[in-house]
């Protein structure tokens, strides 16, 4: 079994997903003005790699609490279509590749799940980790997470995860591919037979340098 595992935010799209889908509701009027600016602050921090992602999820996801969820995906529904035009050519291409190549594909990201399932559709991933909201009785979304975000070390738990649901484990993958911008990535990156960096950030093209990982950039021209 071969395996190619993708990251979502500045690897197969050049932007952030939650921010573009926040910059989409408040545009709607569905979240107040100041509501990206401290949205774009946890990115900082995550680039920083000082962010709780817990906390950043409860922040962002929390927010949308007051929604009904049938609301929510209609709106989904609509960013799909607002993004679709945005994924680059060289992202779908390099999908298309791997899928033609008979490998297992899927996108792995720290992104909300049902964010990252919109970029999912538009990329032809059908299996998407991610970090997975909590539903409350309510059927609403309630800020917290079921298990762990997928994030950093748990990138590689959820992969591991997804293989067993195929009855596969770690050691029975024969190849297996990871694009990732990010430092934060490094676990994963370093798990899998061929990584690859991802107009990565600067720890991450350093670190690729020193072992001569392929670096490569997926932007349109």
């Amino acid at each position: 079994m071969d395996i190619a595992l993708f990251d979502l935010d500045h690897t197969l799209i050049p932007f952030d997903s939650g921010s573009a889908f926040t910059r989409h509701l408040a545009a709607r009027g569905e979240l107040p003005p100041e509501f990206e600016a401290q949205y774009l602050e946890y990115c900082q921090r995550y680039a920083a790699g000082t962010v709780d992602m817990v906390e950043m999820h409860r922040f962002t996801v929390g927010a949308l609490a007051v929604h009904e969820p049938a609301t929510l995906a209609r709106w989904l529904e609509e960013f799909r279509e607002v993004v679709a035009p945005q994924v680059p050519r060289r992202a779908r291409e390099l999908v298309r590749q791997h899928q033609a190549a008979g490998h297992a594909c899927a996108l792995v990201t720290a992104t909300t799940r049902f964010v990252a399932e919109s970029f999912g559709a538009v990329l032809g991933l059908e299996e998407v980790l991610a970090t997975q909201p909590e539903l409350g009785p309510d059927g609403r979304y309630t800020g917290g997470v079921v298990g762990h975000a997928c994030f950093r070390e748990h990138k590689l738990a959820h992969v591991q995860a997804w293989l067993a649901q195929r009855g596969k484990t770690w050691s029975e993958v024969r190849r297996s591919w990871f694009y990732s911008d990010s430092w934060n990535d490094l676990p994963l990156l370093q798990a899998v037979s061929d990584p690859v960096a991802v107009d990565p950030d600067a720890r991450l093209r350093d670190f690729a340098a020193s072992r001569h990982w392929p670096v490569l950039s997926l932007r349109d021209p």
